[in-house]
């Protein structure tokens, strides 16, 4: 294959991605190999590619691509999510465009256009996913619509019912008016909001006096039903037993008494409206009272609004502050700080609000999910999220597991004409289980099934077994192969919605943990440290940035800064500095490939050089294993990344480079094309284009082979004497160079160098070449004009000869010495303070006289180097 001057990732992603599909290197069936499965955290099915994905499945790719080259039978499952409440938002403000509203359709015709919607911009992200090079088995896509997810989350359901573990009733939840369904818990988010607190007259009833209450929510005075003081609370004794009018609607309300009150806040009185706040709501069921929903589901107020009814809850804010002044009733305004909940889909305030919704009951699944992570059977990667998890679970409430949309798993309950309901898998046993139970004539048709649909996490959290259709059929091949899974991928932000229920899923449905490992990623956030977001303008999109920089640049980018949980501050450069290293590997393979080769005598600087690099590529394939282990991907990366450019690029290619227009020896050339080879291994999980590129241009290869399919090199008994040995010849080399520099002197100019003290002239070839010298000898003293510097306790020293103008040397040499002594001052006046020796760390102390030495060595090597230069 004839190699392009330049890399241009344009010209070979796509080539070899389909190559790699048309040969089917992806798909994975049970075998006797080991499996390693990762199941896909499931994008909106309408979604596209954004940077916290790019980093997901980069991630993953790694892991599967990795194990692949272990010999293991990988197996990556894509699939989507069918997403309720952004899929139906969307559908809604597709429908309005047309001037058509929800309410004008029926469920069946409000269907049919959110699955032309799916259809039309479904799948768009798996596309995407492949232009990053993705290696998911894409004949195992899954869908949670679609038939074997729906008739999974169907079954759960009745079972869980049947179990005793889904109930229904009324309970005070999360209602978001803007997509008008409830939400759990879990789902929103507290933001500190700047507003104010309103001091509120409520007169006493029968009395001129007032009790004042402090709210931040006017608005929902319609809805009081109570006013409750601390039985112990000096200030408001005078209103034990009576009661108070509520303002501008002067219903008179009674004064109850409860140690929830706290004394401290405002001016102990409170306000109590069971039907919009939840600790109100408990108070109510305590005192038994009645409760008042004022508000319509789409946050404008109702007819118990009163003069209000029909106004939008916010503008009612503005307008009953405004009116209460008028009346007198305001005793003042502050500014203050509270967290409000805000739904985390649509961003509007929710509203606590009193519902008939299904729950799930969890205090039974938590345990053996807390249990099993607790003891390690499931790993988190970072450990720290073991405490975020545990104190989740400890704490669980019930799921609220029903939405008042339309687009979802319906809930599978029948309602009955004369009262009650029957839960079935279908119609016909819903209907076949109801007519046990009625004493009257009943027809299919008199069952009318819920209205609403199951939280899209009901659906999400049965995905490592749904995937595998291990709900519907539990004894099937697949589900017995690659169940357990191995690594979960994915963020800490849904560690409670996703991560810890597919843990309790797992443990009811296989009674088995669902992976082995969770690995969290870090959230995504510009180099500013902002969540990247569209509003902000400051995510990029992803596949320009691959168009731009490659994706095997992209990719590398994302790991170089991308630490376990950690998060990631994203800039260009990153993405930059993956395309360099692409331009550095395919350089570094033209160079290689554009040797002559002929049949002559191995230099012993390079045999030197395959000794050592043989060992230096083992060091690092073992240090990659271990930082595999240990889910450090990052550092993984980054020794592969410094073996390339340094120490194989820097080091070994410049000790075998033949010189100008000579050829390579042939022993040589194999050895190196043989380490590229393991080098290109090595990389491809990180890096799998350009990897797949140059392993193919490598040597001639037939039909239906690829790097991705081929064994990890193994590493061999690491000689750590020679590798500490090589570091020292490094260090002399440097030294060399650095002369060289400092003096002007020219590559082409032949140096001696001279060595004082213990030396290993083994690596002398090594020296001799990469320095340019003529000889090296050992010498118990120096030449008079030689310039020296040490390696440990050696002196290497070069005489100079001709080679300089003595005076100017001698003028450099004084300015050095005179620095050094300042800089030895400076130390010594640490170490002669007593405080200092005996307070600091003694690591601080050893360093200080470290210092102290090489000042005290320099100073003396460059007065003795004056000396002879004087004569």
């Amino acid at each position: 294959m004839e190699l392009a001057s330049k890399y241009n990732p344009a010209e070979v992603e796509d080539k070899w991605y389909q190559y790699w599909l048309d040969n089917g290197f992806f798909h994975s069936t049970p075998d006797e190999r080991e499996p390693y499965t990762i199941v896909i955290p499931p994008p909106n099915v309408t979604g596209v590619l954004h940077m916290g994905h790019m980093l997901n499945n980069t991630i993953q790719d790694v892991l599967v691509r990795r194990a692949r080259m272990e010999g293991k039978n990988a197996c990556w499952v894509p699939g989507t999510d069918h997403a309720s409440i952004a899929t139906e938002a969307k559908v809604v403000a597709r429908l309005a465009e047309q001037g058509i509203k929800k309410s004008d359709l029926t469920r069946e015709e409000f269907l049919k256009h959110a699955w032309d919607w799916t259809h039309e911009h479904g799948g768009i992200i798996l596309e995407q996913l492949k232009k990053l090079g993705a290696s998911c088995d894409w004949d195992r896509t899954a869908f949670t619509m679609d038939e074997i997810r729906s008739e999974s989350v169907i079954k759960v359901f009745c079972d869980l019912y049947e179990k005793g573990l889904i109930y229904r009733g009324v309970r005070m939840v999360n209602w978001d008016p803007k997509a008008l369904t409830a939400i759990s818990d879990e789902e929103v988010d507290h933001k500190e909001v700047h507003g104010k607190l309103y001091y509120l007259r409520y007169r006493i009833e029968g009395e001129d006096g007032y009790a004042v209450v402090a709210t931040t929510r006017p608005e929902t005075i319609m809805g009081d039903t109570a006013m409750c003081i601390h039985p112990d609370n000096p200030k408001t004794a005078h209103l034990k037993g009576k009661k108070v009018i509520v303002p501008l609607i002067n219903r008179a309300i009674p004064v109850i008494e409860d140690d929830y009150v706290d004394m401290e806040f405002g001016t102990g009185c409170l306000k109590v409206t069971p039907a919009h706040d939840v600790n109100d709501y408990v108070l109510g069921e305590k005192h038994n009272l009645p409760s008042i929903d004022i508000f319509n589901d789409n946050g404008t107020l109702n007819e118990h609004g009163e003069m209000y009814a029909g106004m939008d809850r916010f503008d009612v804010r503005k307008k009953i502050v405004l009116d209460l002044e008028e009346a007198g009733l305001m005793e003042k305004m502050e500014d203050y700080t509270n967290k409000v909940g805000y739904s985390e889909r649509t961003n509007v305030p929710i509203e606590p609000k009193l519902s008939m919704q299904w729950f799930l009951k969890m205090e039974e699944l938590a345990k053996p999910a807390l249990e099993n992570v607790e003891n390690d059977t499931i790993k988190f990667h970072p450990e720290k999220y073991k405490n975020t998890y545990r104190h989740w679970m400890e704490n669980i409430k019930d799921w609220n597991i029903s939405r008042q949309l339309w687009w979802g798993h319906r809930i599978p309950a029948y309602y009955l004409p004369e009262g009650g309901f029957v839960v079935g898998e279908t119609k016909e046993i819903a209907y076949e289980k109801a007519l046990k139970m009625v004493d009257y004539p009943l027809t299919m048709d008199d069952l009318r099934q819920d209205e609403d649909a199951l939280d899209t996490w009901f659906s999400s959290w049965l995905w490592p077994i749904s995937v595998f259709d291990g709900i519907n059929n539990p004894d099937n091949e697949d589900i017995k192969y690659y169940y357990p899974t191995s690594d979960l991928v994915t963020g800490p932000d849904i560690i409670f919605f996703w991560v810890a229920r597919m843990i309790m899923s797992g443990y009811e449905y296989r009674n088995e943990e669902c992976f082995k490992n969770v690995y969290f990623t870090g959230i995504v956030r510009d180099k500013i440290g902002r969540k990247m977001s569209k509003s902000l303008g400051n995510s990029p999109d992803p596949i320009e940035l691959m168009e731009q920089y490659g994706a095997d640049g992209v990719r590398m980018g994302m790991l170089l800064t991308a630490p376990a949980g950690n998060d990631l501050l994203y800039e260009d450069s990153l993405c930059e500095q993956g395309r360099n290293f692409n331009n550095k590997i395919w350089n570094a393979f033209r160079l290689v490939k554009g040797w002559d080769v002929a049949d002559v005598e191995q230099s012993e600087a390079a045999k030197i050089a395959i000794k050592w690099f043989d060992i230096q590529l083992s060091k690092t394939l073992l240090e990659v294993d271990d930082l595999f282990k240990k889910y450090r991907l990052s550092e993984a990366l980054m020794a592969v990344y410094k073996l390339f450019w340094d120490e194989f690029s820097s080091w070994y290619l410049e000790m075998i480079k033949p010189a100008y227009q000579q050829p390579i020896d042939r022993e040589t050339y194999n050895a190196t094309l043989g380490f590229f080879d393991s080098l290109l291994k090595i990389l491809h999980p990180f890096m799998p284009f350009i990897t797949e590129e140059l392993w193919q241009a490598l040597e001639t290869r037939k039909d239906g082979e690829s790097i991705m399919v081929e064994l990890m090199p193994k590493a061999k008994p690491v000689d750590e004497k020679l590798i500490a040995g090589f570091e020292k010849v490094k260090e002399i080399i440097a030294g060399v160079r650095t002369v060289r520099l400092q003096k002007n002197i020219p590559n082409k100019e032949e140096l001696k160098l001279q060595i004082i003290g213990a030396h290993n002239s083994g690596f002398d070839a090594v020296i001799t070449k990469l320095c340019n010298l003529e000889s090296i000898e050992n010498t118990t003293e120096k030449s008079a004009d030689a310039v020296a510097f040490m390696v440990g306790t050696t002196e290497y020293a070069v005489p100079m000869g001709s080679l300089l103008n003595a005076e100017e040397e001698i003028e450099k040499m004084e300015d050095e010495i005179v620095y050094l002594e300042g800089f030895l001052q400076s130390v010594m006046k640490k170490l002669n303070n007593e405080r200092f020796v005996q307070n600091a760390k003694p690591e601080i102390v050893e360093n200080e006289r470290k210092k102290q030495a090489d000042a005290e060595s320099k100073i003396a090597s460059l007065k003795e180097s004056i000396k002879g230069m004087r004569g």
